[in-house]
């Protein structure tokens, strides 16, 4: 059931903005800082491409996460403006 004010309306977006935002930035961090630092020794038993995976993972594979992320949150925020009726047709 979606609130109904528009004061209501605007802080159940922001909630659900937010709670993606947090999931988000917590896969970016996992991948660059979890995977490009923490786990690097670890990752690079294994190779992509010839290189280390560990180094694969700081030099290239967390810019390619964020990029992705980025068209994800995209369209997660179409599928929001539209479920909470903030989307401009």
């Amino acid at each position: 059931m979606l609130p109904t004010t528009e004061q209501d309306r605007a802080s159940a977006y922001w909630r659900d903005n937010l709670r993606y935002l947090a999931v988000l930035l917590f896969i970016w961090f996992v991948v660059s800082f979890g995977c490009g630092i923490l786990l690097a020794d670890w990752l690079n038993q294994f190779r992509i491409g010839g290189a280390k995976l560990g180094f694969w993972f700081a030099q290239q594979g967390s810019i390619y996460v964020f990029v992705l992320l980025i068209f994800v949150y995209v369209w997660l925020m179409n599928r929001l403006d539209k479920k909470h009726g903030f989307a401009e047709d």
